[in-house]
């Protein structure tokens, strides 16, 4: 199948993303539309688009049942509590990695970065009035922290990207520990000096009012504790416990621990809305990642890198840049990328974990983009401009840079 009529598909698809047409019927008809002109009939496109939502079905039962945990994180108020604990131990002097730490720790954990940043935001938004400091350069702590955390989060980008690839997810999540700290330190220390910031005066009394009606730190931690603790069962113990099973136990363990059982129905609710809508936009990205799988874009893409030293290690991350830029979606860049291209990073001899860690990495370069949902609701949270808004992107995309550069020298540096 021709790998221009795939390129035309995602080109369509963009095109109507931007033109706000829903994502989900806007991946459908580019995939339609790829099919057909590169050279396949509809039968056969139409077929190719079901095997393509076929192959994300498994994940997409997994990320349902992830919606258990990430739900009660944020209905109990425990995602509210870490990061509120969190920026009031370290306070004003620290208060750019306060931001950027806490949301790291939230989207790690299992709460979506978008949501994360909308719980850290209220108190960076009164922080930031105390300390004269621009709404913008703390919301830009606050997703370059999200970004770190989302590249070693049990979220669906993870969960995708470890499926597709046949990998345990705990071990894809720790393979890109370090380039998370390393992205976090570049958020904080590199691009926290490059904004303008004033000196100020911030008082901790309005983080103890915030904090005192929201479950303790200890409580809080139990149920991304208890997660972790089951998914690492199987590289440390060799049982294998399904993140179907593990993030659901976590969360409900966690809701015990915090004695808030009363939130358990809303916190089940919210979990689920998020969760489908996640899952809806699968089934879109699984029609055009089917018809990009059977197109030669793979071999293009494949060819263009072969001029470089390191042609078929680029695959995994570069892949993820292009289809999160396509996209403007971690998870649906994620998911078109490890879908489409797994075979042949595979056969590249790039094991799959390490596959599945840098087109994780990979897909938080250009995911801000103003064609995604994440760029607006962003910008929402923070009531800043879209001009203001689109002064960010470069600095997240040199987050994402170097969280995709920080994967691949540590794959280097393991093997």
């Amino acid at each position: 199948m021709s790998a221009w009529g795939a390129f035309i598909g995602l080109l369509v698809s963009i095109f109507l993303i931007i033109r706000k047409v829903s994502p989900v019927y806007s991946l459908i008809l580019g995939a339609l539309v790829g099919g057909l002109l590169g050279g396949v009939l509809l039968p056969e496109t139409v077929s190719l688009m079901i095997s393509g939502v076929n192959d994300v079905t498994p994940a997409v039962i997994r990320i349902l049942t992830a919606g258990v945990l990430s739900g009660i994180l944020v209905k109990t108020g425990a995602a509210a509590s870490i990061s509120n604990t969190i920026i009031y131990r370290l306070g004003e002097r620290h208060v750019f990695f306060a931001l950027a730490f806490a949301t790291m720790l939230l989207t790690a954990i299992g709460v979506f970065i978008d949501v994360a940043v909308i719980t850290v935001a209220p108190i960076a938004l009164s922080i930031g009035r105390k300390l004269a400091v621009p709404r913008g350069s703390f919301l830009l702590m606050m997703i370059g922290g999200g970004k770190c955390g989302n590249i070693i989060s049990p979220n669906p980008n993870t969960i995708i990207a470890a499926e597709n690839f046949h990998a345990d997810l705990y071990s894809v999540m720790y393979a890109n520990l370090i380039p998370a700290l390393v992205g976090l330190l570049f958020t904080v220390y590199v691009i926290g000096r490059l904004l303008p910031r004033q000196n100020g005066f911030y008082a901790n009394e309005e983080i103890d009012n915030l904090q005192a009606a929201l479950p303790s730190f200890a409580s809080s931690m139990v149920a991304p504790v208890v997660t972790i603790l089951l998914l690492s069962f199987r590289p440390l113990f060799h049982v294998a416990i399904d993140p179907m099973i593990a993030l659901p136990v976590g969360g409900i363990v966690g809701i015990l621990a915090m004695r808030k059982w009363s939130l358990i129905t809303d916190s089940l609710s919210y979990g689920l809305k998020k969760m489908s809508n996640v899952s809806i936009l699968l089934v879109g990205t699984g029609t055009i990642a089917g018809v990009i799988k059977a197109s030669s874009i793979k071999d293009v893409l494949l060819d263009a890198l072969s001029h470089t030293n390191m042609g078929e290690l680029l695959l995994a991350p570069v892949s993820g840049v292009l289809m999160s830029a396509a996209t403007a979606s971690t998870t649906a860049g994620a998911t078109v990328a490890s879908s489409s291209f797994a075979d042949i990073i595979i056969a590249a001899g790039i094991s799959g974990v390490w596959g599945a860690a840098m087109i994780n990495s990979g897909a938080t370069v250009l995911d801000h983009l103003p064609h995604g949902s994440f760029f607006h609701a962003t910008g929402g949270v923070a009531d800043i401009s879209i001009r203001e808004r689109l002064r960010l992107i470069p600095y997240e995309t040199a987050i994402g840079a170097i969280l995709a550069v920080g994967t691949i020298i540590a794959y280097l540096t393991v093997n």
